[in-house]
Protein backbone atom coordinates (compact mmCIF):
# COMPACT_ATOMS: atom_id res chain seq x y z
CA UNK A 1 0.00 0.00 0.00
CA UNK A 2 3.31 2.33 0.81
CA UNK A 3 3.81 2.70 -3.23
CA UNK A 4 0.14 3.97 -3.63
CA UNK A 5 -0.18 5.80 -0.89
CA UNK A 6 3.49 7.55 -2.00
CA UNK A 7 1.95 8.19 -5.37
CA UNK A 8 -0.55 10.45 -3.83
CA UNK A 9 1.71 12.60 -1.91
CA UNK A 10 3.97 12.93 -4.55
CA UNK A 11 2.25 12.95 -8.19
CA UNK A 12 -0.10 15.57 -8.78
CA UNK A 13 -1.21 15.04 -12.64
CA UNK A 14 -3.17 18.02 -14.09
CA UNK A 15 -6.10 18.72 -16.58
CA UNK A 16 -7.95 15.56 -17.82
CA UNK A 17 -5.12 13.46 -17.09
CA UNK A 18 -5.50 13.83 -13.04
CA UNK A 19 -9.34 12.02 -13.70
CA UNK A 20 -8.62 9.49 -16.61
CA UNK A 21 -5.86 7.59 -15.21
CA UNK A 22 -6.77 8.57 -11.21
CA UNK A 23 -6.76 5.75 -9.03
CA UNK A 24 -7.55 8.27 -6.07
CA UNK A 25 -10.74 6.90 -4.36
CA UNK A 26 -11.77 10.61 -3.85
CA UNK A 27 -11.35 11.73 -7.53
CA UNK A 28 -13.31 8.45 -8.74
CA UNK A 29 -16.16 9.14 -6.09
CA UNK A 30 -16.42 12.41 -8.02
CA UNK A 31 -16.64 10.66 -10.99
CA UNK A 32 -19.66 8.29 -9.84
CA UNK A 33 -21.24 10.93 -8.31
CA UNK A 34 -20.97 13.75 -11.64
CA UNK A 35 -21.50 10.63 -14.21
CA UNK A 36 -25.11 9.66 -11.65
CA UNK A 37 -25.88 13.31 -11.92
CA UNK A 38 -26.05 13.46 -14.93
CA UNK A 39 -27.74 10.49 -16.03
CA UNK A 40 -30.26 11.37 -13.27
CA UNK A 41 -31.40 14.86 -15.15
CA UNK A 42 -31.33 12.88 -18.57
CA UNK A 43 -33.43 9.95 -17.40
CA UNK A 44 -35.71 12.44 -15.39
CA UNK A 45 -36.31 14.32 -18.81
CA UNK A 46 -37.34 10.98 -20.07
CA UNK A 47 -40.04 11.16 -16.96
CA UNK A 48 -40.95 14.63 -17.86
CA UNK A 49 -41.88 13.22 -21.32
CA UNK A 50 -44.01 10.60 -19.91
CA UNK A 51 -45.91 13.23 -17.51
CA UNK A 52 -46.24 15.78 -20.27
CA UNK A 53 -47.98 13.44 -22.22
CA UNK A 54 -50.23 11.78 -19.29
CA UNK A 55 -51.05 15.72 -18.56
CA UNK A 56 -54.55 14.95 -20.63
CA UNK A 57 -56.38 12.06 -21.81
CA UNK A 58 -55.69 11.02 -25.56
CA UNK A 59 -52.57 11.02 -27.89
CA UNK A 60 -50.65 14.32 -27.15
CA UNK A 61 -47.43 14.73 -27.91
CA UNK A 62 -45.25 11.49 -28.70
CA UNK A 63 -46.34 8.16 -30.15
CA UNK A 64 -46.93 5.30 -28.31
CA UNK A 65 -44.11 3.27 -29.43
CA UNK A 66 -41.72 5.96 -28.41
CA UNK A 67 -43.84 6.56 -25.41
CA UNK A 68 -42.66 3.05 -24.54
CA UNK A 69 -39.52 3.85 -25.52
CA UNK A 70 -39.18 6.59 -22.61
CA UNK A 71 -40.76 4.35 -20.05
CA UNK A 72 -38.23 1.84 -20.89
CA UNK A 73 -35.44 4.54 -20.95
CA UNK A 74 -36.24 6.27 -17.71
CA UNK A 75 -36.14 2.67 -15.84
CA UNK A 76 -33.28 1.80 -16.91
CA UNK A 77 -31.06 4.69 -16.79
CA UNK A 78 -32.46 5.83 -13.48
CA UNK A 79 -31.55 2.36 -11.90
CA UNK A 80 -28.19 1.40 -13.70
CA UNK A 81 -27.52 5.04 -14.57
CA UNK A 82 -28.10 7.41 -11.44
CA UNK A 83 -29.37 5.30 -8.25
CA UNK A 84 -26.30 2.61 -8.41
CA UNK A 85 -23.35 4.57 -9.35
CA UNK A 86 -24.16 7.72 -7.02
CA UNK A 87 -24.16 4.90 -3.97
CA UNK A 88 -21.06 3.54 -5.29
CA UNK A 89 -19.83 7.46 -5.62
CA UNK A 90 -20.37 8.01 -1.95
CA UNK A 91 -19.03 4.26 -1.25
CA UNK A 92 -15.62 5.52 -3.30
CA UNK A 93 -15.22 8.84 -0.83
CA UNK A 94 -16.27 7.56 2.40
CA UNK A 95 -15.56 4.07 2.63
CA UNK A 96 -11.86 4.36 3.00
CA UNK A 97 -11.94 7.58 5.50
CA UNK A 98 -14.84 5.65 7.51
CA UNK A 99 -12.38 2.46 8.42
CA UNK A 100 -9.19 4.30 8.40
CA UNK A 101 -7.59 3.37 4.77
CA UNK A 102 -5.54 5.12 2.96
CA UNK A 103 -7.24 4.16 -0.32
CA UNK A 104 -9.69 1.42 -1.69
CA UNK A 105 -7.70 -1.98 -2.07
CA UNK A 106 -7.47 -2.53 -5.56
CA UNK A 107 -7.29 1.39 -6.78
CA UNK A 108 -6.67 0.53 -10.57
CA UNK A 109 -9.44 -1.40 -10.97
CA UNK A 110 -11.38 1.18 -9.11
CA UNK A 111 -10.59 3.37 -12.10
CA UNK A 112 -11.66 0.91 -14.55
CA UNK A 113 -15.04 -0.10 -12.93
CA UNK A 114 -16.05 3.69 -13.11
CA UNK A 115 -14.53 3.75 -16.60
CA UNK A 116 -16.89 1.33 -17.81
CA UNK A 117 -19.63 3.10 -16.78
CA UNK A 118 -19.99 6.09 -19.72
CA UNK A 119 -19.24 3.85 -22.43
CA UNK A 120 -22.13 1.10 -21.25
CA UNK A 121 -24.55 4.33 -20.76
CA UNK A 122 -23.81 5.69 -23.99
CA UNK A 123 -24.60 2.35 -25.77
CA UNK A 124 -27.60 2.05 -23.79
CA UNK A 125 -28.83 5.89 -24.76
CA UNK A 126 -27.55 5.33 -28.71
CA UNK A 127 -30.46 2.60 -29.07
CA UNK A 128 -32.79 5.29 -29.09
CA UNK A 129 -31.34 6.34 -32.35
CA UNK A 130 -31.14 3.08 -33.69
CA UNK A 131 -33.13 1.75 -36.72
CA UNK A 132 -36.34 0.72 -35.61
CA UNK A 133 -35.98 2.77 -32.50
CA UNK A 134 -34.78 1.93 -29.14
CA UNK A 135 -36.05 -1.04 -27.04
CA UNK A 136 -39.81 -0.27 -25.83
CA UNK A 137 -40.29 -3.63 -23.32
CA UNK A 138 -39.73 -1.90 -19.96
CA UNK A 139 -36.81 -1.68 -17.84
CA UNK A 140 -38.00 -5.81 -16.64
CA UNK A 141 -37.28 -6.25 -20.31
CA UNK A 142 -39.61 -9.44 -20.22
CA UNK A 143 -40.06 -12.22 -23.35
CA UNK A 144 -41.27 -12.54 -25.78
CA UNK A 145 -41.19 -8.93 -26.02
CA UNK A 146 -37.63 -8.29 -25.77
CA UNK A 147 -36.73 -11.60 -27.96
CA UNK A 148 -39.41 -12.34 -30.73
CA UNK A 149 -40.60 -8.73 -31.08
CA UNK A 150 -37.87 -6.90 -30.27
CA UNK A 151 -35.72 -4.11 -32.62
CA UNK A 152 -32.29 -4.70 -33.52
CA UNK A 153 -31.00 -2.36 -30.96
CA UNK A 154 -31.93 -4.59 -28.28
CA UNK A 155 -28.80 -6.76 -28.95
CA UNK A 156 -26.61 -3.30 -28.05
CA UNK A 157 -29.03 -3.01 -25.17
CA UNK A 158 -27.79 -6.64 -24.18
CA UNK A 159 -24.08 -5.90 -24.95
CA UNK A 160 -24.76 -2.26 -22.80
CA UNK A 161 -26.61 -4.36 -19.34
CA UNK A 162 -23.18 -7.04 -19.84
CA UNK A 163 -21.03 -3.78 -19.50
CA UNK A 164 -23.39 -2.67 -16.34
CA UNK A 165 -23.23 -5.58 -14.63
CA UNK A 166 -19.23 -6.08 -15.09
CA UNK A 167 -18.82 -2.74 -13.81
CA UNK A 168 -21.26 -3.62 -10.06
CA UNK A 169 -18.96 -6.56 -9.98
CA UNK A 170 -15.82 -4.92 -10.23
CA UNK A 171 -17.03 -2.19 -7.55
CA UNK A 172 -18.35 -4.48 -5.22
CA UNK A 173 -15.27 -7.38 -5.21
CA UNK A 174 -13.59 -3.66 -3.96
CA UNK A 175 -16.21 -2.78 -1.61
CA UNK A 176 -15.42 -5.86 0.07
CA UNK A 177 -11.32 -6.54 -0.27
CA UNK A 178 -11.58 -2.94 1.34
CA UNK A 179 -13.65 -3.62 4.49
CA UNK A 180 -12.38 -6.87 4.87
CA UNK A 181 -8.61 -6.01 4.85
CA UNK A 182 -7.74 -2.33 5.46
CA UNK A 183 -9.83 -1.35 8.46
CA UNK A 184 -7.35 0.70 10.83
CA UNK A 185 -5.89 -1.15 13.93
CA UNK A 186 -9.19 -1.40 16.81
CA UNK A 187 -11.60 -0.87 14.22
CA UNK A 188 -13.70 -4.44 14.79
CA UNK A 189 -16.64 -5.08 12.37
CA UNK A 190 -19.04 -4.16 14.85
CA UNK A 191 -17.26 -0.51 15.23
CA UNK A 192 -17.65 -0.06 11.98
CA UNK A 193 -20.44 3.12 11.13
CA UNK A 194 -23.37 1.52 9.71
CA UNK A 195 -22.82 2.96 5.81
CA UNK A 196 -20.01 0.71 6.14
CA UNK A 197 -21.80 -2.30 7.03
CA UNK A 198 -24.87 -1.51 4.84
CA UNK A 199 -22.55 -1.77 1.60
CA UNK A 200 -20.28 -4.44 2.47
CA UNK A 201 -23.72 -6.30 2.59
CA UNK A 202 -24.87 -4.47 -0.52
CA UNK A 203 -21.64 -5.32 -2.48
CA UNK A 204 -22.60 -9.57 -1.37
CA UNK A 205 -25.65 -9.00 -2.88
CA UNK A 206 -24.50 -7.61 -6.20
CA UNK A 207 -21.32 -10.11 -6.60
CA UNK A 208 -24.57 -12.67 -5.86
CA UNK A 209 -26.67 -11.48 -8.30
CA UNK A 210 -25.22 -9.44 -11.39
CA UNK A 211 -24.04 -12.89 -13.15
CA UNK A 212 -27.60 -14.17 -12.79
CA UNK A 213 -28.84 -10.76 -14.81
CA UNK A 214 -25.67 -11.52 -17.23
CA UNK A 215 -27.36 -15.27 -17.61
CA UNK A 216 -30.69 -13.77 -18.66
CA UNK A 217 -29.81 -11.23 -21.08
CA UNK A 218 -27.16 -14.04 -22.73
CA UNK A 219 -29.84 -16.49 -22.85
CA UNK A 220 -32.21 -13.47 -24.58
CA UNK A 221 -29.04 -13.06 -26.94
CA UNK A 222 -28.76 -16.64 -27.90
CA UNK A 223 -32.71 -16.71 -28.58
CA UNK A 224 -32.46 -13.92 -30.90
CA UNK A 225 -29.66 -14.65 -32.72
CA UNK A 226 -28.79 -18.51 -32.38
CA UNK A 227 -32.24 -20.19 -32.44
CA UNK A 228 -31.88 -21.18 -28.84
CA UNK A 229 -35.63 -21.38 -27.38
CA UNK A 230 -35.13 -20.90 -23.51
CA UNK A 231 -37.76 -18.55 -23.72
CA UNK A 232 -39.99 -19.38 -26.64
CA UNK A 233 -43.03 -21.63 -25.77
CA UNK A 234 -42.65 -22.99 -29.81
CA UNK A 235 -39.59 -24.17 -29.30
CA UNK A 236 -40.18 -25.64 -25.59
CA UNK A 237 -39.48 -23.17 -23.90
CA UNK A 238 -41.22 -21.19 -21.86
CA UNK A 239 -41.47 -17.06 -21.05
CA UNK A 240 -42.27 -17.24 -17.53
CA UNK A 241 -39.38 -18.80 -16.91
CA UNK A 242 -37.64 -15.50 -18.12
CA UNK A 243 -39.33 -13.77 -15.43
CA UNK A 244 -38.02 -16.19 -12.49
CA UNK A 245 -34.10 -15.32 -13.96
CA UNK A 246 -35.23 -11.63 -14.52
CA UNK A 247 -36.63 -11.34 -10.72
CA UNK A 248 -34.25 -13.73 -9.19
CA UNK A 249 -31.68 -10.86 -9.74
CA UNK A 250 -34.04 -8.03 -10.12
CA UNK A 251 -35.36 -8.60 -6.54
CA UNK A 252 -32.20 -7.79 -4.51
CA UNK A 253 -31.72 -6.09 -7.30
CA UNK A 254 -34.12 -3.18 -5.47
CA UNK A 255 -32.41 -4.03 -2.30
CA UNK A 256 -29.07 -3.43 -3.73
CA UNK A 257 -30.65 -0.06 -4.19
CA UNK A 258 -32.17 0.71 -0.46
CA UNK A 259 -29.76 -0.99 1.50
CA UNK A 260 -26.72 1.54 0.98
CA UNK A 261 -29.95 4.69 1.62
CA UNK A 262 -30.41 2.81 5.01
CA UNK A 263 -26.48 3.30 5.98
CA UNK A 264 -26.97 7.18 4.69
CA UNK A 265 -29.75 7.66 6.98
CA UNK A 266 -28.11 5.84 9.73
CA UNK A 267 -25.23 8.30 9.79
CA UNK A 268 -26.88 11.75 9.72
CA UNK A 269 -30.00 10.81 11.82
CA UNK A 270 -27.89 10.16 15.13
CA UNK A 271 -25.48 13.42 14.34
CA UNK A 272 -28.25 15.79 14.00
CA UNK A 273 -30.24 14.15 16.96
CA UNK A 274 -26.99 14.83 19.18
CA UNK A 275 -27.19 10.88 20.10
CA UNK A 276 -25.50 7.43 19.26
CA UNK A 277 -27.62 5.38 17.42
CA UNK A 278 -30.38 3.61 18.72
CA UNK A 279 -29.88 -0.44 18.79
CA UNK A 280 -26.48 -0.60 16.07
CA UNK A 281 -26.05 -4.20 16.98
CA UNK A 282 -29.99 -4.80 16.01
CA UNK A 283 -29.41 -2.20 12.82
CA UNK A 284 -26.50 -4.93 11.61
CA UNK A 285 -28.51 -7.79 12.07
CA UNK A 286 -31.48 -6.32 10.58
CA UNK A 287 -29.91 -5.19 7.64
CA UNK A 288 -27.91 -8.70 7.25
CA UNK A 289 -31.63 -10.61 7.36
CA UNK A 290 -33.33 -8.53 4.69
CA UNK A 291 -30.68 -9.38 2.81
CA UNK A 292 -30.95 -12.61 3.03
CA UNK A 293 -34.68 -12.43 2.84
CA UNK A 294 -34.46 -10.86 -0.35
CA UNK A 295 -33.43 -13.91 -2.35
CA UNK A 296 -36.33 -15.87 -1.80
CA UNK A 297 -39.00 -13.59 -2.84
CA UNK A 298 -38.45 -13.26 -6.19
CA UNK A 299 -41.86 -14.42 -7.58
CA UNK A 300 -44.21 -12.33 -5.45
CA UNK A 301 -43.70 -10.22 -8.69
CA UNK A 302 -45.49 -12.91 -10.48
CA UNK A 303 -48.64 -13.68 -8.90
CA UNK A 304 -50.64 -13.28 -11.73
CA UNK A 305 -48.71 -16.03 -14.13
CA UNK A 306 -50.99 -18.78 -12.86
CA UNK A 307 -48.57 -20.53 -9.88
CA UNK A 308 -49.66 -23.17 -7.54
CA UNK A 309 -51.51 -21.79 -4.48
CA UNK A 310 -48.80 -23.25 -2.67
CA UNK A 311 -46.51 -21.24 -4.48
CA UNK A 312 -48.49 -17.65 -3.98
CA UNK A 313 -48.55 -18.47 -0.36
CA UNK A 314 -45.13 -19.89 0.12
CA UNK A 315 -43.83 -16.22 -1.65
CA UNK A 316 -46.97 -14.15 -0.15
CA UNK A 317 -45.36 -15.21 3.68
CA UNK A 318 -41.63 -14.95 2.49
CA UNK A 319 -42.21 -11.36 1.45
CA UNK A 320 -44.79 -9.98 4.59
CA UNK A 321 -41.81 -11.64 7.09
CA UNK A 322 -39.75 -8.94 4.98
CA UNK A 323 -41.28 -6.26 6.82
CA UNK A 324 -40.47 -7.09 10.24
CA UNK A 325 -36.16 -6.44 9.70
CA UNK A 326 -37.45 -3.02 7.92
CA UNK A 327 -39.55 -1.95 10.74
CA UNK A 328 -36.71 -3.08 13.33
CA UNK A 329 -34.82 -0.16 11.23
CA UNK A 330 -37.64 2.78 11.14
CA UNK A 331 -37.93 2.29 15.10
CA UNK A 332 -34.51 2.21 15.53
CA UNK A 333 -34.54 5.15 14.07
CA UNK A 334 -37.20 6.81 15.52
CA UNK A 335 -35.55 5.72 18.83
CA UNK A 336 -32.90 7.60 17.95
CA UNK A 337 -34.22 10.96 17.33
CA UNK A 338 -36.63 10.34 20.52
CA UNK A 339 -35.13 13.19 22.99
CA UNK A 340 -32.89 13.70 20.90
CA UNK A 341 -31.51 17.73 20.93
CA UNK A 342 -32.40 17.83 17.38
CA UNK A 343 -31.94 20.46 14.74
CA UNK A 344 -33.11 20.61 11.35
CA UNK A 345 -30.51 21.75 8.98
CA UNK A 346 -30.94 20.04 5.51
CA UNK A 347 -29.37 16.63 5.87
CA UNK A 348 -31.69 15.89 8.78
CA UNK A 349 -34.75 17.49 6.71
CA UNK A 350 -34.08 15.31 3.71
CA UNK A 351 -33.53 12.02 6.15
CA UNK A 352 -36.53 12.44 8.02
CA UNK A 353 -38.35 12.90 4.73
CA UNK A 354 -36.81 9.40 3.97
CA UNK A 355 -37.59 7.74 7.40
CA UNK A 356 -41.46 8.87 6.32
CA UNK A 357 -41.88 8.22 2.98
CA UNK A 358 -39.90 5.23 2.52
CA UNK A 359 -42.27 3.74 5.10
CA UNK A 360 -45.05 5.15 3.18
CA UNK A 361 -43.39 2.72 0.54
CA UNK A 362 -42.79 -0.07 3.05
CA UNK A 363 -46.65 0.05 3.61
CA UNK A 364 -47.88 -0.56 -0.14
CA UNK A 365 -45.26 -2.85 -0.45
CA UNK A 366 -46.73 -5.07 2.17
CA UNK A 367 -50.19 -4.71 0.39
CA UNK A 368 -48.54 -6.03 -3.02
CA UNK A 369 -47.15 -8.96 -1.04
CA UNK A 370 -50.62 -9.87 -0.27
CA UNK A 371 -51.30 -12.33 -3.37
CA UNK A 372 -54.90 -12.32 -3.43
CA UNK A 373 -54.67 -8.46 -3.27
CA UNK A 374 -52.02 -8.14 -5.93
CA UNK A 375 -54.43 -9.30 -8.73
CA UNK A 376 -55.94 -6.17 -8.17
CA UNK A 377 -53.16 -4.15 -8.11
CA UNK A 378 -50.80 -5.92 -10.76
CA UNK A 379 -49.51 -3.74 -13.62
CA UNK A 380 -51.46 -0.51 -11.88
CA UNK A 381 -50.07 2.37 -10.92
CA UNK A 382 -50.62 1.16 -7.75
CA UNK A 383 -47.18 -0.74 -8.48
CA UNK A 384 -45.58 2.75 -9.80
CA UNK A 385 -46.35 4.96 -6.50
CA UNK A 386 -45.09 1.71 -4.51
CA UNK A 387 -41.82 1.18 -6.37
CA UNK A 388 -41.55 5.17 -6.88
CA UNK A 389 -42.19 5.98 -2.87
CA UNK A 390 -39.36 3.44 -2.02
CA UNK A 391 -36.66 4.53 -4.75
CA UNK A 392 -37.22 8.18 -5.60
CA UNK A 393 -38.53 9.12 -1.73
CA UNK A 394 -36.07 6.22 -0.74
CA UNK A 395 -32.85 5.79 -2.51
CA UNK A 396 -32.68 9.18 -4.27
CA UNK A 397 -33.93 11.39 -0.67
CA UNK A 398 -31.08 9.76 0.63
CA UNK A 399 -28.59 10.34 -1.89
CA UNK A 400 -29.34 13.76 -1.81
CA UNK A 401 -29.28 13.57 2.13
CA UNK A 402 -25.47 12.18 1.96
CA UNK A 403 -24.87 14.75 -0.43
CA UNK A 404 -25.48 17.76 1.79
CA UNK A 405 -24.33 15.94 4.64
CA UNK A 406 -20.86 15.35 2.93
CA UNK A 407 -20.30 18.41 0.15
CA UNK A 408 -18.56 20.61 3.16
CA UNK A 409 -16.19 17.63 3.73
CA UNK A 410 -15.56 16.91 0.17
CA UNK A 411 -14.77 20.84 -1.05
CA UNK A 412 -14.40 22.58 2.27
CA UNK A 413 -17.11 24.72 1.86
CA UNK A 414 -20.34 25.22 3.19
CA UNK A 415 -23.12 24.97 1.05
CA UNK A 416 -25.98 27.64 1.21
CA UNK A 417 -28.69 27.01 3.82
CA UNK A 418 -30.95 28.23 3.16
CA UNK A 419 -31.57 27.54 -1.08
CA UNK A 420 -30.54 23.59 0.80
CA UNK A 421 -34.28 24.46 2.74
CA UNK A 422 -35.44 25.81 -0.71
CA UNK A 423 -34.86 22.49 -2.41
CA UNK A 424 -35.79 20.18 -0.30
CA UNK A 425 -39.31 21.74 0.83
CA UNK A 426 -39.62 22.36 -3.10
CA UNK A 427 -39.23 18.57 -3.49
CA UNK A 428 -40.85 17.12 -0.56
CA UNK A 429 -43.98 18.71 -1.60
CA UNK A 430 -44.01 18.07 -5.31
CA UNK A 431 -42.90 14.21 -5.05
CA UNK A 432 -46.06 13.98 -3.37
CA UNK A 433 -48.10 15.87 -5.60
CA UNK A 434 -46.46 13.62 -8.00
CA UNK A 435 -46.92 10.27 -6.50
CA UNK A 436 -48.91 10.23 -4.19
CA UNK A 437 -52.32 10.21 -6.37
CA UNK A 438 -50.87 7.41 -8.67
CA UNK A 439 -51.98 5.06 -5.47
CA UNK A 440 -55.88 6.02 -6.21
CA UNK A 441 -55.53 5.69 -9.85
CA UNK A 442 -54.10 2.52 -9.57
CA UNK A 443 -56.45 1.05 -7.13
CA UNK A 444 -59.57 2.44 -9.72
CA UNK A 445 -57.49 0.14 -12.52
CA UNK A 446 -55.29 2.56 -14.44
CA UNK A 447 -52.88 0.39 -16.24
CA UNK A 448 -49.32 1.22 -15.99
CA UNK A 449 -47.28 1.75 -19.05
CA UNK A 450 -49.85 3.01 -21.32
CA UNK A 451 -49.99 6.38 -22.90
CA UNK A 452 -53.77 6.98 -23.48
CA UNK A 453 -56.32 6.43 -20.23
CA UNK A 454 -60.12 6.70 -19.56
CA UNK A 455 -61.44 10.68 -18.81
CA UNK A 456 -61.92 9.40 -15.07
CA UNK A 457 -58.56 9.43 -14.53
CA UNK A 458 -57.57 12.75 -15.75
CA UNK A 459 -58.01 15.19 -12.82
CA UNK A 460 -55.51 12.66 -10.64
CA UNK A 461 -53.07 12.46 -13.67
CA UNK A 462 -52.89 16.41 -14.30
CA UNK A 463 -51.93 16.31 -10.55
CA UNK A 464 -49.19 13.90 -10.77
CA UNK A 465 -47.97 16.05 -13.93
CA UNK A 466 -47.82 18.93 -12.40
CA UNK A 467 -45.80 17.64 -9.45
CA UNK A 468 -44.05 16.06 -11.49
CA UNK A 469 -42.62 19.38 -13.56
CA UNK A 470 -41.97 20.58 -10.17
CA UNK A 471 -40.26 18.06 -8.66
CA UNK A 472 -37.78 17.86 -11.76
CA UNK A 473 -37.42 21.71 -11.90
CA UNK A 474 -36.00 22.10 -8.54
CA UNK A 475 -33.24 19.68 -9.08
CA UNK A 476 -31.90 22.05 -11.23
CA UNK A 477 -31.29 24.56 -8.32
CA UNK A 478 -30.20 21.13 -6.15
CA UNK A 479 -27.41 21.56 -9.77
CA UNK A 480 -26.70 24.95 -8.88
CA UNK A 481 -25.85 24.54 -5.16
CA UNK A 482 -23.85 21.88 -5.91
CA UNK A 483 -21.59 24.13 -8.29
CA UNK A 484 -21.72 27.19 -5.84
CA UNK A 485 -20.54 25.76 -3.18
CA UNK A 486 -17.73 23.81 -5.23
CA UNK A 487 -16.48 27.44 -6.33
CA UNK A 488 -16.82 28.94 -3.09
CA UNK A 489 -18.39 30.20 -0.28
CA UNK A 490 -18.29 29.99 3.53
CA UNK A 491 -15.23 27.91 4.53
CA UNK A 492 -16.54 24.88 6.17
CA UNK A 493 -15.68 24.66 10.47
CA UNK A 494 -13.39 22.48 11.87
CA UNK A 495 -16.59 20.12 12.46
CA UNK A 496 -16.73 18.53 9.41
CA UNK A 497 -12.94 16.79 9.87
CA UNK A 498 -13.30 16.20 13.83
CA UNK A 499 -14.52 13.14 14.57
CA UNK A 500 -17.34 11.95 16.44
CA UNK A 501 -15.01 10.21 18.95
CA UNK A 502 -17.90 7.64 19.95
CA UNK A 503 -20.29 11.02 20.27
CA UNK A 504 -18.43 12.73 23.26
CA UNK A 505 -19.99 16.05 22.78
CA UNK A 506 -23.02 16.31 25.43
CA UNK A 507 -26.27 18.09 24.41
CA UNK A 508 -25.40 21.34 25.79
CA UNK A 509 -21.95 21.83 23.53
CA UNK A 510 -22.64 23.66 20.37
CA UNK A 511 -23.98 22.03 17.44
CA UNK A 512 -21.26 19.85 15.81
CA UNK A 513 -21.87 20.52 12.37
CA UNK A 514 -21.71 17.79 9.91
CA UNK A 515 -19.37 16.04 12.21
CA UNK A 516 -18.30 12.77 10.61
CA UNK A 517 -17.39 9.53 12.55
CA UNK A 518 -13.36 8.99 10.91
CA UNK A 519 -11.44 6.58 13.04
CA UNK A 520 -8.25 8.12 14.97
CA UNK A 521 -5.74 7.90 12.12
CA UNK A 522 -3.22 5.30 13.42
CA UNK A 523 0.44 6.69 13.07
Amino acid sequence: MSTVAATHEHHHPTGITRWLFTTNHKDIGTLYLWFAFIMFLLGGAMAMVIRAELFQPGMQIVDPHFFNQMTTMHGLIMVFGAVMPAFVGLANWQIPLMIGAPDMALPRMNNWSFWILPFAGTMLVSTLFMEGGGPAFGWTFYAPLSTTFAPASTDFFIFAVHLLGFSSIMGAINIIATILNMRAPGMTLMKMPLFVWTWLITAFLLIAVMPVLAGAVTMMLTDRNFGTSFFDAAGGGDPVLFQHVFWFFGHPEVYIMILPAFGVVSQIIPTFARKPLFGYASMVYATAAIAFLSFIVWAHHMFTVGMPVAGELYFMYATVMIAVPTAVKVFNWTATMWKGSMTFEAPMLWAIAFVFLFTIGGFTGLMLGVAPADFQYHDTYFVVAHFHYVLVTGAVFAIIAGVYYWLPKWTGNMYHEGLAKWHFWLSAISVNVLFFPMHFVGLAGMPRRIPDYSPMFAEFNMMASLGGFVFGASQLLFLYIIIKTIRGGEKATDEVWEGAEGLEWTVASPAPYHTFETPPQVK
